[in-house]
């Protein structure tokens, strides 16, 4: 089978390279020049962990390529897959649909023969149906089936999440359309992942239900932190004491600073207008758009607290930058507004991200340092505070930790350390949702 993969972003580079390693001929089409200079030499636009070898590997097997050329890429394609970005349109929190019917238009004009174009790209309820009524516009002759595809990947964990998925969602209305999904798919009926086939809205909607609810469990259980903190309470046994439920699931119930990334900002919000636009608002996603955004807004004020009332004139050392670990995403992250805050309220930032310190420099205060490691942001820091989880923060002795600095004020946003031991170690401990 060949297929044609419109995008070469997160969604489009690793399904394209994933859909290579299950033996079908991929032709990623990217119009950037820059990212398409950057993927033909071999160097990932994006960190995700394994995708460089992944990609190495297809390519030099000859079913991954990459260019610039959608005609040549699409004619003759079993299926083809747009997977451009949608980001969320300023103004009015709609997704911008702009890109993926400008790639509808685009691929209309260059099919010949019967095709399944394949909506990747994370959209909401009827675009399936408006792309549907572009193409026939564009070309009332072409023989052809629309199809919506979802992702449900996650950034560190992407590659696992595609081959080794919890179900895969279709949503198609033809026979020869599911024949051709079922094909692409076939490799997964070896380990029996669920794929489930729908209606194309009901495809669509799913994505956006699977984001919202996931971001809902995310900001439940940060206000269950909340309350702990009043009640003398410890989250994380809240956390182990529900999540053992079977119906409630263990996975999402991990308090934090609030959620971020590419995906539950801008979902959350973009389901909030399709419900109201439909006439069935929702009112519980309503609020946890609103709570999020609160919460991370509010973190600088129990950094400020933590410090005695003031940061000015402190050195603060920040440990991660990007909005989870193992990606070098800052999109949404808690980093940004609690950076600005310290730098804005007089701090000196010094700050260290495995990953992700190219990319936070442009959203960052110009006065931030960025630092070799751990270790080097920590040296003479007044206070140490920790906003992504990255596991080589954990291995930190506290001791080595104490020894560097010239204050004792740690604020983990994550709860990577054993509060006890930190104490013991010296330290003014402050953590998420516990005593």
């Amino acid at each position: 089978m060949r297929i044609a993969m419109i995008g070469g972003g997160y969604v489009g580079l690793v399904s394209g390279a994933c859909f290579a390693e299950f033996g079908v001929d991929v032709d990623v089409v990217e119009v950037d020049r820059e990212k398409l200079a950057a993927l033909r030499s071999g160097r990932m636009p994006i960190f995700e962990p394994g995708l460089e070898q992944l990609v190495a590997d297809n390519v030099a097997a000859g079913r991954l390529s990459f260019g610039d050329d959608l005609s040549a890429a699409v004619a003759g394609a079993d299926a083809v897959f747009i997977a451009v970005g949608t980001p969320t349109r300023r103004g009015d929190g709609h997704a911008d649909l702009s890109y993926v019917y400008a790639a509808a238009e685009q691929v209309a004009k260059s099919l010949s023969g019967h095709t399944v174009i394949v909506t990747k790209s994370t959209v909401p309820v009827g675009t399936g149906r408006r792309i549907a009524e572009i193409i026939r516009q564009a070309r009332p002759d072409l023989d052809f089936d629309v199809a919506s595809n979802p992702e449900f990947l996650r950034e560190g964990s992407a590659i696992g999440d595609f081959m080794r998925p919890d179900r895969v969602v279709i949503g198609c209305e033809t026979d020869r359309a599911r024949e051709v999904m079922r094909r692409l798919y076939r490799p997964l009926s070896l380990i029996e992942a669920p794929i489930l086939f729908t209606s194309i809205e009901t495809a669509e909607l799913t994505k956006y239900a699977a984001n919202a609810f996931l971001a809902m469990k995310v900001t439940f259980i940060n206000e269950m932190a909340d309350l702990c903190e009043k009640l003398q309470g410890d989250v994380h046994d809240v956390a182990r004491g529900i999540g053992l439920d079977g119906r409630i699931g263990r996975k999402f119930l991990h308090p934090g600073p609030g959620f971020g990334g590419s995906c539950f900002p801008k979902d959350t919000l973009a389901l909030v207008r399709i419900a109201q636009e439909a006439g069935a608002p929702s009112r519980l996603i309503e609020t946890v758009v609103a709570v999020n955004d609160a919460r991370k807004a509010g973190m600088s004020a129990r950094i400020l607290a933590a410090c005695g009332g003031s940061v000015r004139g402190k050195v603060i050392a920040v440990l991660g930058l990007t909005f989870k670990p193992e990606t070098d995403d800052m999109r949404e992250s808690p980093a940004v507004p609690i950076v600005s805050r310290l730098a804005e309220d007089g701090a000196t930032v010094r700050a260290f991200d495995p990953e992700g310190m190219e990319q936070a420099r442009p959203l960052l205060p110009p006065s931030v340092a960025y630092c070799r490691d751990a270790m080097d942001a920590a040296t003479g820091a007044d206070a140490l505070v920790v906003v992504t989880e990255w596991n080589e923060f954990r291995a930190l002795a506290p001791e080595r930790l104490l020894a560097a600095m010239r204050g004792t004020v740690v604020v983990d946003l994550r709860n990577v350390y054993d509060p006890a031991a930190m104490r013991a170690a010296g330290f003014a401990y402050h953590g998420i949702g516990r005593p």
